[in-house]
């Protein structure tokens, strides 16, 4: 009896000490800088193991349409990632990750370090992923292309597979397009720093 009491203890003190425990974006990564036009942000999860996705970011049924489940990859050629890769793609002067989503979203909060550029003008605006202008819309081609990675938010939002179709039809190299498809969501259920633009 005494000896169940003890473990019943030491469960319960261990169990309360859990909510102390380091969160990690990795065993080996604590966390990861990345550069913004605002300066340098530090991207770490919340660090509250009780913490629970709260509000819009909680739902899991919005009504589809317009709001269905996408597909795992928007268009051939296209690779889809997850929030390392995405970190990673963050911390690489050659890459840029993308904000997709319309303004509205945007300004509610967004990844460190990603550009805004909604789905409505991703096809327009390839100059300022290394594209030359053309007659007809845009050269893509050679090393000044950047590599891309694009976000908006969740699984069951449309806008950065749209954004992804629209600009390879504007000629972008597919291979060069990213999809982070769990998006805001997902970054979002994971505690990791969201960023309220200026």
């Amino acid at each position: 009896m005494r000896l169940a009491l003890v473990f019943s203890m030491m469960a319960f003190g261990f169990g309360g000490a859990a909510l102390a425990d380091p969160v990690g974006i990795t065993p080996d990564m604590m966390s990861a800088t990345v550069e913004t036009p605002a300066g340098p942000v530090e991207i770490s999860r919340i660090q509250d193991n009780a913490n629970e996705v709260s509000g819009v970011w909680a739902q899991t049924s919005r009504p589809c349409p317009n709001f269905c489940i996408q597909p795992m990859t928007p268009a051939e050629g296209v690779t889809t990632i997850g929030e390392l890769e995405l970190i990673a793609m963050l911390q690489d002067p050659d890459a840029m990750v993308l904000d997709s989503r319309v303004k509205p979203d945007f300004d509610g909060g967004a990844i460190p370090g990603a550009v805004h550029m909604p789905y409505t003008e991703a096809a327009d605006r390839l100059g300022e992923l290394g594209c030359e202008p053309d007659f007809e819309g845009f050269i893509c081609e050679g090393d000044q292309v950047k590599t891309v990675a694009l976000y908006c938010n969740g699984p069951w939002c449309g806008q950065s597979p749209t954004a992804a179709r629209r600009m390879i039809e504007a000629g972008f190299p597919a291979e060069k397009i990213f999809y982070y498809r769990g998006g805001m969501q997902v970054w979002r259920m994971l505690g990791l720093t969201v960023v309220v633009p200026e």
